[in-house]
């Protein structure tokens, strides 16, 4: 991540990340209400310094289901506060003593049933409360996050994805190379890495290369959709439309088919991806579709707290699901991740 170009420079603020599990809090935003029958039991539930996946088969076992019978919307930090949902479906069968699960690291504080099992992505965002501490340069911050929540920030995939020291790349490699993958899970891992891996490539080459300027040939994306369009040439309607958010700069999620971009865009598109022809060859072998992204992030709803007494920052803010805090932290401070020294 610290290769990749930043919009508003380098930051001169520097601190410590997730020093305690409480310093890191996330709370979905599911952007719907269960609608209070079916055979499916939605649980809210809060957990401390474990992971979504382990949470998920507590529930299997408590419920006595098959795994494929528990869902969530989304992985969550495992050094990390998070307020999450999980859907049981259970078909005809008892409900169990959900508060049998509370203990330190997971609280039950919900639950409703709803007609649909919760499917991954189903999610309208998350909602992220974050203290640093021992900063410097706090005097800083102040300005630069007002910066970021206007201008926004490089909507780049965070280090999450591509799992410890950047493993998951090299497994794609190998994957790709030949080296069977039975787990299916780990296989959607693997691709999903090196997808997000090239997209930030080329957002960070174009940034680089043009900062945030509108390109002939460019795909846009609609505000909360997954549809897109290609733009001609950019009228002042369409720059409106732009500087009001309703439409986005995207990059390519890689996959089978032809760029959607033309000319410059297309131009610099093809450019990177040529530097990296085995992920290129290897999702579109995987059968994955061309899809884009968003280019430019921007934190709604933001907060800042700077405790210049105790040195600490906390800022809370909204991220439409799929986007990265740290990908926002990392243009305001120079921090140090401490759940991932070793």
């Amino acid at each position: 991540m610290s290769a990749l170009t930043y919009l508003h420079g380098a930051a001169v603020a520097q601190g410590l990340m997730r020093c305690e599990v409480d310093d890191f809090y996330v709370e979905e935003v599911l952007g719907f209400e269960p609608s209070g029958e079916g055979e499916h039991v939605f649980l809210w539930i809060e957990k401390r310094g474990t992971n979504t996946q382990f949470v998920a088969e507590q529930l299997s076992k408590l419920a006595k289901v098959h795994p494929r019978d528990v869902s969530f919307a989304g992985q969550k930090d495992r050094h990390a506060r998070t307020l999450q949902w999980f859907s049981v479906r259970l078909a005809g069968q008892a409900e169990p003593h959900w508060c049998s699960l509370n203990d330190e690291t997971i609280q039950v504080l919900r639950t409703e049933r709803h007609h649909k099992k919760l499917r991954r992505g189903t999610l309208q965002g998350n909602r992220f409360r974050i203290t640093l501490k021992s900063v410097t340069g706090i005097e800083h911050v102040a300005t630069r996050f007002q910066r970021i929540c206007e201008q926004g920030v490089p909507n780049y995939f965070g280090e999450q994805r591509f799992g410890h020291q950047g493993k998951n790349i090299d497994k794609a490699r190998s994957m790709f190379a030949g080296q069977r993958i039975k787990n299916k899970n780990q296989k959607s891992m693997y691709l999903s890495a090196a997808r997000s891996y090239l997209y930030n490539q080329v957002v960070s080459q174009r940034i680089a290369q043009y900062g945030v300027q509108c390109l002939v040939g460019d795909v846009v994306v609609l505000q909360g959709s997954h549809s897109f369009f290609l733009v001609d040439s950019w009228s002042d309607t369409l720059k409106q439309r732009l500087d009001e958010r309703d439409i986005h700069i995207s990059a390519p999620l890689w996959g089978e088919g032809q760029l959607a971009t033309q000319q410059d865009a297309l131009t610099l598109e093809q450019g990177v991806a040529e530097q990296h022809e085995w992920i290129t060859e290897g999702l579109s072998r995987a059968g994955l579709k061309q899809e884009r992204r968003a280019m430019l992030l921007y934190p709604e709803a933001p907060e800042l707290l700077v405790d210049t007494e105790q040195q600490s920052v906390t800022v809370a803010f909204t991220l439409s699901a799929g986007c990265f805090a740290t990908s926002v932290l990392r243009e305001l401070i120079d921090y140090k991740d401490m759940q991932q020294i070793t």
